[in-house]
């Protein structure tokens, strides 16, 4: 590992501000941290000054480890930018939606499948924050019991959609989403296809199948928007392979790691505890024969995005930047 390696952070919006804290935070090894959007200009992020830099080419000389830090679904910046990064020498890890199926491209859990960063060719994807809040603790079952189908409903904050979301509930700022938010329960997150599927629910799909190695694993989604600021809840459904005893269950929960896991069946996680924790907090779980529930909720802004994303750095830091 060197001594030092220099980053580009390409966004100032939430997931941008999370991306310097987590890392600060974790002891990154950093030689010069940059900050890049569509604009220069004086910014704030994590509580440090930035004198924020233009995102062009030229921007990306002498970078190492370029962030692209989209919101959820957003395309853009690295659609334009991340050619011009990887050909000055970056390894670009995308928290956009853009790139995340295409099969040149890893998409990565580190906790899951870290093997996957093996081969890169300079641009790694950073997965969903509801595909990576449901993978840390079903991606350990599947691989103990096997799987048949996955259910899963989710309840997703605000913050998902960046600060125009927060300003929605915040001040009704209208627009952001189909109906109003604050006091309300949204059941269309993104476009709505002709099966009826949203491209939220679709990328769950998608995604869990990629990541996991399954491409035919059943993946019925119902992903909603709720009034709650930060951290994404989900209830999941599998239908195991063979017989899962609770005990077996519990025990593998327990030891999957980046999970959280509340033991007693009255002590469940909710988004106010996960919020500004990078763990998968896991509840409510229950277990007849070869079905299996829990409730699961993590920081869409850290484990969901900013974290997840310098974990995958720091896996590269050892394989190979």
């Amino acid at each position: 590992m060197r001594e030092g390696y220099t980053v580009a952070v390409v966004g100032a919006g939430l997931v941008g501000d999370r991306i310097v804290a987590e890392l600060r935070r974790r002891d990154f090894p950093l030689k010069d941290l940059r900050v890049l959007a569509r604009t220069a200009r004086r910014a704030t992020l994590a509580g440090e000054e930035f004198d924020v830099g233009v995102a062009e080419p030229e921007a990306f000389e002498g970078v190492d480890i370029a962030f692209f830090a989209g919101t959820e679904g957003e395309k853009g910046a690295a659609v334009q930018l991340a050619g011009e990064a990887i050909a000055r020498g970056a390894v670009v890890i995308d928290n956009g939606s853009d790139f995340r199926l295409d099969p040149k491209v890893p998409l990565v859990v580190p906790e899951v499948n870290a093997d996957a960063l093996e081969g890169h060719e300079g641009l790694i994807a950073n997965a969903n924050c509801s595909t990576i809040t449901m993978l840390l603790p079903l991606a350990p079952l599947i691989r103990r019991f096997g799987a048949k189908k996955v259910v899963v409903s989710t309840y997703q904050a605000v913050s998902g959609s960046g600060r125009e979301g927060v300003d929605a509930l915040e001040n009704g700022r209208e627009g952001v989403y189909p109906k109003p938010i604050k006091g309300n329960a949204i059941p269309l997150i993104g476009g709505a296809g002709d099966d009826g599927y949203t491209t939220e629910e679709r990328k769950m799909r998608l995604e869990s199948r990629k990541i996991l190695g399954l491409p035919d694993l059943e993946v019925y989604a119902t992903a909603v928007r709720i009034p709650v600021h930060t951290a994404h809840s989900e209830s999941v459904f599998v239908e195991t392979e063979r017989e899962a005893g609770l005990e077996e269950v519990v025990e593998t929960l327990r030891a999957a790691p980046g999970v959280v896991f509340s033991g007693d069946a009255d002590d469940f996680p909710t988004p106010l505890e996960a919020v500004g924790d990078s763990g998968t907090f896991v509840g409510r779980v229950r277990v007849e024969g070869n079905n299996v529930q829990f409730w699961c909720v993590s920081d869409n802004l850290l484990k969901g995005a900013a974290t997840n994303a310098v974990q995958i750095a720091e896996e590269l830091v050892g394989v190979r930047v």
